[in-house]
């Protein structure tokens, strides 16, 4: 054998050694309390002055209530759990103020046991993995049934007065991976949706693509299905369908961006459906509730005198409030296009259809639903 061939060998033979001992650092080799400690101590799951966990500070006295505490108190979350020794699925009682999502959170007998989920919508969803505990938090506090509730007798153009927002919360991550599974988006009836995204192998649960103690991404997970993540930024680059969904003739625009183009035209439909039907103009204020209020200039814009909560929008046709509400559902998901693409544009278009009934604002028939 010639000594090139010896040499050869053995350089693939080091290279291979060199991957197994990489993947069994990073895929098998437990890590040290002190390093999930520092990446706990950095997420938001760790920030105790957040308003996640501030918010009923000023209580008298301080608690959390129990509609909240599951999600926003450790004692809440424990409590629900039922290791205090209460009924499981259930909070029985307001929780103090003062503590964070901790390592007992999740790291306990019955955290480890759950396998089931209620979603909103009453749907149950059984996850045989760790995630059982992130749905609990991450799948918002209203659903499709919410919505129906809210509008039921009601005439579908008409002003209702006792008609308000619903809000799906925030961070409804669950919400979104499990589509038509979870109904946390508004569903039109008749209307078909995707279910639970089935992602590559492997990546099919909140830990398999976010750190469970961080909750950070790491593109480099991403990468070798997706050739152009190199950084976090590229992950909304992403594109894998060949459908143009929104019929600019664009196939390799990012499925972020044309999820972008149906938000920003379902916006749009809001605007116009609230001026010339309802007669009433509407503006979104992002990030501030109760997000929605009347445009007072009937210029478009959330200015800063109308954002605030005493002008609130209350002129609610059921809808409006339909699309509205998945309006806020997208915008409430980030990550939508990556959790669950396809129902994000399904709600979306079902939205804008819906308006276009009683407002033609928008040239549909270039839009696909999936």
């Amino acid at each position: 054998m010639k000594w090139s061939t010896v040499l050869a060998f053995g350089l693939v033979l080091i290279a291979l050694a060199g991957v197994f001992v990489w993947g069994y650092r990073f895929f098998v080799a437990p890590e040290s309390i002190e390093s999930v400690s520092e990446k706990w101590a950095q997420s938001g799951h760790a920030d105790a002055s957040s308003r996640s966990f501030t918010n009923w500070d000023e209580n008298e006295p301080p608690m959390v209530p129990p509609t909240c505490a599951k999600c926003h108190s450790l004692y809440g979350y424990l409590d629900f759990l039922g290791v205090d020794g209460t009924p499981a699925g259930q909070i029985d009682k307001p929780a103090w103020v003062g503590s964070v999502i901790a390592c007992n959170a999740c790291h306990n007998p019955q955290a480890h046991a759950l396998t089931q989920v209620t979603f909103p919508s009453g749907m149950e969803v059984i996850e045989n993995s760790r995630s059982a505990n992130c749905m609990q938090c991450h799948q918002g506090r209203a659903a499709t049934p919410s919505v129906d509730r809210a509008i039921d007798g009601l005439a579908l153009d008409a002003v209702a007065e006792d008609l308000t927002f619903i809000n799906v919360h925030y961070a409804i991550a669950a919400a979104t991976l499990l589509g038509g599974d979870a109904q946390g988006g508004y569903q039109y009836a008749g209307k078909p949706y995707v279910g639970r995204f089935e992602h590559a192998e492997n990546f099919r649960t909140c830990a398999d693509c976010h750190d469970p103690h961080s909750t950070a991404l790491n593109p480099n997970m991403c990468s070798p299905c997706h050739l152009n993540v190199v950084t976090l930024a590229d992950l909304r680059d992403i594109r894998q369908s060949k459908v143009d969904y929104d019929g600019d003739g664009d196939v390799t625009a990012p499925i972020a961006a044309e999820i972008a183009v149906f938000h920003d035209a379902l916006y749009d439909a809001i605007k116009a459906y609230a001026a010339n039907v309802v007669g009433q103009p509407i503006v979104y204020g992002k990030g501030r509730f109760p997000y929605y209020f009347h445009d007072t200039n009937a210029n478009g814009i959330a200015d800063p005198d109308e954002i605030n909560p005493g002008n609130r929008y209350t002129a609610w046709t059921p809808r409006l409030l339909q699309a509205a509400y998945n309006y806020q559902f997208v915008m409430k998901d980030p990550g939508a296009y990556t959790h669950n693409a396809r129902y994000a544009l399904q709600l979306l278009y079902d939205s804008l259809e819906s308006l276009e009934q009683a407002v033609p604002v928008v040239e549909l028939a270039r839009f696909t639903r999936p």
